[in-house]
């Protein structure tokens, strides 16, 4: 899950569950205490309305208790002035958190509060039968903060009286006090633990990739690239595991070339002073025999001459191998590629080869199947040295008397395909998948008598793979070699009518 979509869920979450929760939780805890209300004080009919009004709910409190004296105005007016049963009447009041004021004329004869505060409440009371005293509903006393239900009597002889249920209401029953506290607790637990779990969460989603990262970029900072960094999410953070990932991989590979890289210049070095090291030990025991007088002789001399002749052509050959090897391998040599007729080229590559191998004293034969006038793409002068440079392979390494070696050229559907077969000694099966390989020789004692660097067959695939094509070869112990490689046709694309 992205961050993003995290984020907008925790805010609808944190934004809706409080509430849902909240009020779930209210309606639970407000039937509760409507109940406890309802069992406490003898009240019914109570309604999340009515529980919500405190002074509603104060109204039906006294209910009960205004129904018992208007009866008892009505019949027996006289027990209102007896104060035996006022106090009864009052300490029942109590509970309720009200009491009585009963007034007599205009005299109060009982106070069943506290005298300050009825004080102040009675300079406030309505006259006899200023107010319909016949309703339920009871006044409100602002500045007493209380609630007055009165209701007016006639004593004997016509005297008027009234009596007073007042209700203190400055403070909610305490089932109502108990909601708001419980309430208001709820709440706090409720955006707390939920603000917590989206918290976790949150952090939890984030942390992990976050330490796998950590780790890894520890790890990388050790030089230890052998490890895997897994995205187990689809989110940014999980595709910055995967970019992290990739960059490891990445760096390996990089570490891994540039380990090989390092070996193949230690190879390098290494080659390069065995391999010159023969020519120059030549010249320098031909030059010295010369300088001594050993070649004392016309024709010693002319045999001292030659070799260091030959020998120093060796040492310039194989430089020049490794030049154009360095050059190939950093991309530095600059490809010609033209539209070379198939035909035409490989006949001019096999007379030439023809007379360089008559002259060594090597049959050559040469097959050209293809027909019509099929194009490549390509560098004349870099494809001769593929061809050139497979043939003084097979030269090096022809143990025959009579040496041979054939030239064929193929239709192979989109491809060109061009053979180059021998009859040497051939290469054993577990050298031919590495003979392509840079500094590959199979004579593991680098006899020099055989001469090369063990790079010709690299270049020779560097510049095929150049051209898009593809070079492989088959072979035979005792019997011999197939070097062949592939070439895509030139194929003109039709213009537009």
């Amino acid at each position: 899950m992205k961050l993003k979509t995290r984020l907008i869920i925790a805010f609808i979450t944190v934004s809706v569950l409080p509430i849902l929760l909240t009020c779930v939780i209210l309606f639970g805890m407000g039937k509760y205490q409507i109940h406890a209300i309802e069992k406490n004080y003898g009240i019914s009919g109570t309604t999340y309305k009515s529980f919500s009004n405190s002074i509603q709910v104060m109204n039906s409190l006294t209910e009960k208790f205004y129904h018992v004296l208007r009866d008892i105005s009505l019949e027996e007016p006289e027990r209102l002035e007896d104060v035996a049963y006022l106090e009864e009447v009052n300490e029942a009041l109590r509970n309720k958190s009200s009491y009585l004021l009963v007034r007599k004329d205009d005299k109060i004869i009982y106070i069943g509060g506290e005298t300050d505060k009825a004080k102040t409440l009675i300079s406030q009371l309505p006259e006899y039968e200023e107010y319909d005293s016949a309703s339920e509903n009871g006044v409100y006393y602002g500045n007493a903060q209380s609630l007055v239900k009165q209701l007016d009597f006639e004593y004997a002889e016509n005297v008027p009286g009234s009596v007073f249920i007042v209700t203190d209401v400055s403070d909610v029953i305490p089932e109502v006090r108990q909601l708001v506290s419980d309430a208001v607790l709820a709440v706090v637990i409720i955006l707390v633990v939920t603000a917590a779990l989206l918290i976790f969460w949150i952090y939890k989603g984030v942390t992990c990739p976050l330490v796998k990262m950590q780790k890894a970029a520890q790890s990388i900072k050790e030089g230890n690239l052998d490890f895997e960094v897994e995205a187990k999410t689809d989110d940014e953070l999980g595709q910055l595991c995967k970019d992290f990932e990739d960059m490891r991989r990445r760096l390996k590979v990089n570490a891994e070339e540039k380990l090989a890289y390092d070996k193949e210049s230690k190879e390098l070095i290494s080659n390069i002073s065995h391999d010159l090291k023969t020519p120059v030990t030549a010249i320098k025991g031909y030059a010295e025999g010369i300088m001594d007088g050993v070649a004392d002789t016309p024709e010693k001399m002319d045999k001292y001459i030659r070799t260091i002749y030959s020998k120093a052509t060796e040492m310039d050959r194989l430089i020049n191998e490794l030049t154009l090897y360095s050059k190939i391998d950093t991309n530095r040599i600059p490809y010609n590629f033209n539209t070379i007729p198939v035909g035409a080229y490989f006949d001019d590559c096999a007379e030439d080869l023809s007379l360089e191998l008559e002259a060594k004293g090597v049959e050559f034969g040469y097959s050209n199947y293809v027909e019509g006038e099929q194009k490549i793409i390509a560098d004349a002068e870099q494809m001769k040295r593929v061809i050139n440079n497979i043939v003084n392979n097979s030269l090096k390494y022809m143990d025959r008397k009579y040496g041979r070696i054939n030239l064929r050229v193929k239709d192979v559907g989109d491809f060109i395909q061009v053979e180059l077969e021998d009859n040497g000694k051939g290469i054993a099966a577990k050298d031919l998948p590495n003979i392509f390989d840079r500094f590959y020789r199979t004579d593991a004692s680098r006899n020099s008598s055989k001469g090369g660097s063990g790079i010709g067959l690299s270049i020779v695939k560097k510049i095929v793979e150049e051209h898009g094509g593809k070079i492989w070869a088959t072979s035979k112990e005792g019997t011999g070699t197939v070097m062949c490689f592939v070439i895509r046709k030139y194929q003109e694309v039709p213009a537009n009518e």
